[in-house]
């Protein structure tokens, strides 16, 4: 997998979310290299890495992340998640292959209308930004428009980075498996629990105003994962790396620090 790397100190897998890559990370990833090896990943079919075969599945990406997490040596590593990823963290602290773990607004736990809630948004969004890709530079340096194409994202998208911004939509239009991914994970499994014994520290992070993984699953969230510590994110909609970077710094760092 193409990954980016910054910084020294003890290693910090980080694993984004449905159509982003390792750039998601940008608004926390060199504050986190203070004093964290970070290694920030692109998934299969997302960012610079290639597609495999089951790419288009939740459950392939999890062996995906698995498989390089025990061909690279890194079992037991502290990991985060955002999103899409942060379902994999979890999946992956049920199989014991991970140290402490952060899991950031987590897919996997909508329930009956919710389901189709997150396919049909998130859908829509996806073929939208196909449609309208070459403008995306000029719609992000815009903030009236920002602010309309990342309202179901963000609580603040006015305020956002413009850069990282026409880079994140950008990246999510031409995410070739995402309509595949959408499909899977609305009509998948609920995601399950609890984490194994091996496991570390767990803390389930939600944003308040998260308009896409709504704040009423973070419950089932921490009731699948007793262990856990809810951290609420209280002014951040989705993405809290975007919209509270400097929480969310001190909350990865202090759930992550070894003794």
């Amino acid at each position: 997998m193409h990954q980016i790397n910054r910084g020294s100190g003890c290693k910090l897998l980080l694993v984004h979310g449905l159509g982003g890559s390792s750039r998601s990370w940008s608004p926390i990833l060199n504050s986190l290299g203070v004093s964290r090896t970070v290694i920030a990943i692109d998934l299969p079919g997302h960012g610079a890495t290639p597609a495999e075969h089951d790419s288009g599945t939740f459950d392939g990406l999890v062996g995906s992340v698995q498989r390089y997490i025990v061909e690279n040596e890194l079992t037991g590593i502290d990991v985060v998640g955002s999103s899409m990823g942060a379902r994999i963290v979890l999946k992956l602290a049920r199989r014991g292959v991970v140290g402490n773990v952060v899991a950031l607004d987590p897919g996997g736990f909508w329930r009956g209308w919710e389901r189709t809630f997150f396919k049909t948004t998130i859908g829509a969004s996806g073929r939208l930004l196909r449609a309208i890709r070459p403008a995306l530079p000029t719609l992000s340096r815009n903030a009236a428009s920002r602010t309309a194409l990342l309202a179901q994202l963000s609580a603040h998208p006015w305020a956002l980075d413009p850069q990282m911004v026409a880079t994140e939509l950008t990246d999510l239009s031409t995410t070739q498996t995402f309509d595949a991914l959408v499909h899977d994970l609305a009509t998948g499994p609920e995601q399950t629990g609890p984490a194994a014994k091996s496991t570390g520290r767990i803390v389930i992070g939600w944003g308040r105003h998260d308009r896409l993984c709504l704040p009423r699953q973070a419950a089932r969230a921490k009731a699948a994962f007793p262990s856990a510590e809810l951290h609420w994110f209280e002014t951040s909609g989705h993405f809290p790396m975007w919209d509270m970077p400097e929480e969310t710094v001190e909350v990865i760092l202090k759930a992550t620090q070894r003794k």
